[in-house]
């Protein structure tokens, strides 16, 4: 099913109170420059445009709706917005098969018909690209050109998702709840259709379709956009706390594995590493090898690298003579040149003689480069000797065209 118009509308109604307003006040926000529509029967302004009583009032056929009402009458307006041609809803509301009531979830499904239907029990979804947000509650996105979009069961964690301060561009984020009748499938072959979506996160707690979710990962492989996935009911109580949530059905874990693995598919364990991998995949690309070159000012850092690269499929390979001898110009005659380097902190806070060093250490075979270095966080602090560190590992990535990462040993 295609959300294009859901997802990409240059026309919004928002229907109910508070949840409904707060949409436009979000809209505003990021700067959506379309039609935004108000629908409320005892309110004659929200948000500082003039209501309608019903949405078979609107003066246009929006390309998506907000509908945050009770869910019977959730029901009605939806159905008379698919009879109209509306692009697609949100819908807010909760009280369907997460709590049982399973056949008013199916009356919902039936009153949408051909239009697409985001939830229930779901936050909606932000469009950064265009500013499109149709979202009841505070975020932290911003306007972003390029990014990572995350498509997310649960509401909460998606809110969470938008508020990383982890330098993670973001483009969409998109909240399924009970996946009543779209599902991730449908998430990501819309969003494979946007050149700004550079890579797709996914929160898992159950899949409905295996078949249509492999399809959608065979699509996205063949377009050569990665696909990472949080999956959580993972244990017997988290399995059941997932049935509670959204009514998905976590399913054997093994199983899972199996579907990522055959399909290519990106799994982690936690919410700091779907970002992290994220953000690696948009800024700095996919990785084309396992052979790595780690530098840090400290033994101890350069141990913990070693140690913890025992535990993935990756290389720390020792330099040939003549490129160590290379590298060994630039250090002091103290400093015994390996993988992981430890280049010691007679260079530190001198950008050009750290540049000559980190530019000979990328100069190698190596399928990316990675600096561990951890930042003061006291506004006290004079950490322009760290950014000159950073500053010229940028300065020997550009020169040697080796992908390099800054990674710190803190979280």
């Amino acid at each position: 099913m295609n959300l294009s118009r859901l997802i990409n509308p240059r026309s919004i109604a928002v229907v109910g109170g508070t949840e409904a307003e707060r949409v436009i006040a979000q809209c505003d926000a990021l700067g959506f420059d379309g039609e935004i529509w108000p629908v409320n029967p005892h309110r004659s302004e929200m948000g500082g445009r003039k209501t309608v009583a019903s949405v078979g009032e609107l003066a246009s056929v929006p390309d998506a709706a907000f509908v945050a009402v009770p869910r019977k009458d959730t029901i009605a307006i939806v159905r008379t917005l698919a009879d109209r041609g509306c692009g697609g809803v949100v819908g807010y509301a909760s009280g369907f098969a997460e709590v049982g009531e399973v056949d008013l979830q199916h009356e919902l499904v039936v009153a949408a018909g051909a239009m697409p239907l985001l939830g229930p029990n779901c936050y909606g979804l932000i469009n950064a690209t265009t500013g499109a947000a149709l979202w009841p509650d505070e975020h932290g996105l911003e306007r972003r050109d390029l990014g990572a979009a995350i498509v997310s069961q649960s509401g909460n964690m998606a809110l969470n998702f938008t508020l990383q301060d982890r330098g993670l561009p973001i483009t969409h984020v998109l909240s399924l709840g009970n996946q009543a009748q779209l599902g991730f499938e449908d998430a990501m072959l819309t969003l494979l259709d946007d050149a700004r979506v550079e890579a797709i996160g996914l929160h898992i707690e159950g899949i409905r379709d295996a078949a249509a979710f492999a399809q959608a990962a065979i699509t996205a492989h063949e377009q050569r956009v990665p696909i990472v996935v949080l999956k959580t009911g993972v244990s017997d109580l988290g399995a059941g706390i997932t049935r509670s949530h959204t009514a998905a059905l976590a399913g054997d874990d093994a199983v899972f594995d199996a579907l990522f693995d055959r399909y290519g598919v990106y799994r982690v364990d936690t919410v700091p590493e779907l970002l992290e991998v994220l953000k690696l995949l948009t800024v700095t690309g996919p990785i084309r090898g396992n052979r790595l070159l780690s530098l840090s000012c400290s033994g101890g850092e350069a141990s913990l690298v070693a140690d913890r690269a025992q535990h993935y499929d990756v290389e720390f390979p020792a330099l040939d003579p003549d490129h160590a001898a290379d590298v060994g110009r630039h250090l002091d005659v103290l400093v015994q040149v390996g993988n992981p380097l430890d280049y010691h902190t007679f260079q530190w806070g001198d950008r050009e003689a750290l540049t000559g060093t980190f530019t000979a250490a990328l100069s190698g075979a190596f399928d990316a480069a990675m600096l561990v270095i951890d930042f003061p966080n006291r506004s006290h602090n004079d950490d322009s000797s760290w950014w000159s560190t950073v500053d010229a590992m940028v300065s020997a990535a550009e020169r040697t065209g080796t992908a390099a990462i800054v990674t710190s040993s803190l979280p």
